[in-house]
């Protein structure tokens, strides 16, 4: 990477460290595109070099710190010692990211205020942290670990995700309708069950 490309990268971090802070502190709407470029260091029209408008950085961070925590929780497993079953591996991976949101709540709020499929799936695509691992990667090798046939693996994902996010929101924040831990036994339980129905054997 040449200097003007660390540079530009270093500019890039923090727009995006800076609009980061705004949205989980003053909230996405009372920031402005001003508040972030001066709060950078940088000139309002270097801000549209990098990014279309708020919209477009509030995206691109919800893809960049989901793809950290989905990666975290891949690289925790795949540094835990001992043999486990797959579905042992795939709730492993569900209660670090889930572990990970509880110790850091404004990243759990703005990440769940903010998240769509589409951006959730960009975030999958994404190869920023580790070129030759993505969490898309990980998820499929994971897959061909499961005894059966996954009928449609896109959809499961799809589902753990709406699942684990909306109920974990309200039991982390607000201990409602019952306490994380209460919660977890329950959640994992609905989960090894939404494998089971979209396994073919």
């Amino acid at each position: 990477m040449t200097k003007l490309d660390m540079k530009k990268k270093n500019k890039e971090s923090s727009l995006l460290n800076t609009a980061f802070e705004f949205f989980t502190t003053k909230g996405f709407s009372k920031t402005s595109i001003t508040d972030i470029s001066q709060k950078a260091g940088v000139g309002k029209g270097t801000f549209y070099l990098y990014f279309k408008d708020k919209y477009d950085i509030r995206n691109r961070l919800i893809a960049k710190k989901s793809e950290q925590v989905l990666m975290k929780a891949v690289h925790d497993l795949l540094a835990h010692e001992g043999s486990m079953s797959f579905d042992e591996k795939f709730i492993f991976i569900v209660n670090n990211i889930i572990d990970q949101l509880d110790e850091n709540r404004s990243l759990l709020g703005f990440i769940s205020k903010n998240l769509s499929w589409g951006v959730f799936t960009d975030a999958l695509a994404t190869t920023n942290l580790e070129p030759e691992l993505n969490f898309r990667d990980a998820y499929y090798k994971l897959l061909e670990e499961h005894e059966g046939k996954i009928s449609d693996p896109e959809m499961l994902l799809f589902m753990i995700v709406e699942l684990v996010s909306s109920t974990c929101y309200s039991a982390i924040l607000y201990e409602q309708p019952c306490t994380l831990a209460e919660l977890k036994p329950q959640l994992y339980s609905a989960i090894l069950s939404l494998i089971k129905q979209f396994t073919v054997q």
